[in-house]
Order: C-alpha cells, then structure tokens, then sequence
C-alpha cells in the first residue's frame, strides 16, 4: 500500500496567507499531477488547525512579536504570526489543490499549550495525533512525503514517520515542497537523509 501525505498545503502558507511560504502556491500543480496520476492508493492530508488562543501566537504573550524566539511547553518556540485558526479561511486548503480525492485528514495543533509541526504528535512528543495508527491500520508500506515547510512541518512529519512507522519505506519529494529559508531548507534535506528519508524528484514518482 502506497501513500502520499501532504503537508498543510492551506492558504495561510501560501501568497497572501498569514505566515506565507515563499512560492508556496506552487506546489499545488505538482501534486494534483500526483494526485491524478494514480501512483497512490492512498491520499492524506494534514490540516494546521489552531485555535486563536494557540501558545505559539506572539499575539498571545505581551511584549512578543512574530518571529521572536520564545518558550512554548519547557521548548524553544518561534513565535508565529496568527495563522491557520479553526473555520478561518486561513485554514482552509488552497482552493485549487484536488481536495476530493483525500482519504484522510489529520488535524494538528489543536492544543494551544504546545505547538505541532509534525502530523503526527506535538512538538513535546508526548500526544500522538493518530496519524501513525491510521496508516498502520490501512497496511501503508510506503510514504512519501511533500509540502509545506520543508523546514518545519515537513521535516518533523518525515522524521516521525520515519521513527513511528519503522517497517514504512520514506521519501520526500522535494520539488513538491516549499521552505522558508534556503539554508534551513538545505539542513532539513541533510537532517531527512540522515535518518534514512529517501530525497526524490515528482518526475522519478510520474515516470513510475
């Protein structure tokens, strides 16, 4: 069983969202093609879903502002713009990418005392989502993974389901994916490989 997991490809990452990845609306072609080639039998979808009260919001702590560094459940936490609020068209996926042929949505950062960059736990590791025993229960042998940031959401979900799904091959798509700085985006890249992430290009998946 092969799955694609997309990564909080919403408006709020995206050009004219509130915490905008750069190009992060290019993406969105990359995998509908994905997503129409028919390469997966498997299509998930997390969805950063936050209420306006999150931890992670400088908004939230007087005096912050975003992209501060601050303290978030005894961890270092940037400090985020608002962004991504539940019902929010923030929230909501970009509107051109395929949402009708989602399997499965995981929800993450519901919690405002910790933030969730992975769609599978929080950030303090110590709530699952939920995520891996869905996977496990529809007999995924393979996940590959893209979207937004590579430097944050995207690389956190990869190296937990690299250590959460052992017997699970991984790869990243790296075309298919958006970070926020070139050289956070480079370490992240090193940091997957390292932990035994497969780095791959769309057009190695679409020649399959």
């Amino acid at each position: 069983m092969k799955a694609l997991l997309i990564i909080d490809v919403q408006n709020g990452f995206c050009p004219g969202g509130n915490l905008p990845v750069p190009e992060g609306d290019t993406i969105v072609p990359i995998i509908n093609q994905l997503i129409e080639d028919g390469a997966y039998d498997l299509i998930v979808a997390s969805q950063d879903w936050h209420p306006a009260n999150h931890g992670s919001f400088a908004s939230q702590h007087p005096g912050m502002k975003p992209f501060d560094m601050g303290t978030l459940s005894g961890q270092p936490q940037v400090m985020w713009p608002d962004h991504c609020v539940q019902g929010t068209p923030d929230a909501d996926f970009h509107p051109d990418l395929i949402t009708d042929a989602f399997d499965y949505i995981q929800q993450k950062g519901e919690n405002p005392a910790v933030d969730s960059y992975s769609a599978f736990r929080d950030n303090d590791q110590a709530a699952i989502t939920g995520l891996a025993g869905y996977l496990k229960a529809q007999l995924v042998t393979e996940l590959d993974v893209c979207g937004l940031a590579t430097d944050y959401c995207v690389k956190f979900s990869a190296l937990d389901a690299r250590d959460m799904l052992p017997d699970v091959k991984v790869r990243f798509i790296e075309d298919a994916s958006r970070g926020i700085a070139a050289d956070g985006v480079k370490a992240a890249i090193a940091e997957m490989r390292e932990a035994g992430v497969t780095v791959v290009h769309s057009t190695e998946i679409l020649a399959d």
